[in-house]
């Protein structure tokens, strides 16, 4: 099956290197290049991709609007670049709907790994972006003790090795990590994951680590395990 992409930057150089890459693949084809946001969610409609890859900064409508859009409007799933390695960007892009978060200067194969893994149905982060997101955000964008309160209830519906999945996914742990801390198989972990992100109404494993977060489970800068892998697996 082909995976179908639009590419949307506003400077052409970098779009178009980004675009050749993907087109070498065999199975990735760009149906379709953008300038802007604007121009890049008229293509999405029309085209009907899988991926579209967004630059945070482009003229006309930015690519978080652009994300925010797509999600709401179609089944594309959208992965942000940027050169701006921002807390801010990777929180704000979050919550637009991408289902990942890349730095400009990715490798030529872990581009098409992102792709690919955000095209299956995972969720991907940039390793350093990843770290920046769960140690950093929290600590900058501290809640009252009460409202902190209100968002752990959220996590009521949770059985203890649900939460205990979370709190994993939280740090980063790839379902092989937390099936060897839980001690149990890498397919019990899987089911885990589905039905905290089913009770939970998450998207994906990012909203997990932002939930994680945002209920008060994991702490700013308590993080000691590894970082979100990129496989989202």
């Amino acid at each position: 099956m082909t995976i179908r992409v639009v590419v949307a930057d506003d400077q052409e150089l970098v779009r178009s290197g980004f675009a050749m890459i993907l087109d070498a693949q065999d199975d990735i084809e760009v149906v379709a290049e953008a300038g802007d946001g604007a121009a890049a969610v008229a293509a999405v409609r029309e085209l009907a991709p899988d991926v579209a890859l967004l630059d945070i900064r482009m003229p006309v409508l930015d690519g978080i609007e652009a994300c925010r859009t797509i999600t709401a409007g179609t089944t594309c799933r959208t992965v942000m670049l940027t050169t701006f390695d921002s807390d801010a960007y990777v929180y704000e892009a979050l919550h637009a709907g991408a289902s990942g978060f890349l730095l400009k200067d990715v490798r030529r194969d872990d581009l098409v790994h992102a792709v690919r893994v955000v095209a299956a149905g995972d969720s991907l982060l940039a390793p350093s972006v990843a770290r920046r997101l769960i140690e950093e955000y929290t600590a900058a964008t501290a809640r009252p003790a009460a409202a902190a309160g209100l968002s752990a209830q959220r996590l009521e519906v949770l059985t203890a090795r649900e939460r205990e999945t979370l709190l994993h996914l939280g740090r980063g742990l790839s379902n092989a990590e937390i099936a060897a801390a839980l001690v149990v198989s890498e397919h019990t972990v899987k089911s885990h994951v589905g039905n905290v992100l089913a009770k939970l109404g998450l998207r994906d494993r990012v909203q997990a680590v932002i939930c994680a977060y945002e209920t008060g489970l994991i702490a700013a800068g308590t993080v000691g395990g590894p970082e979100v892998s990129p496989s989202g697996e």
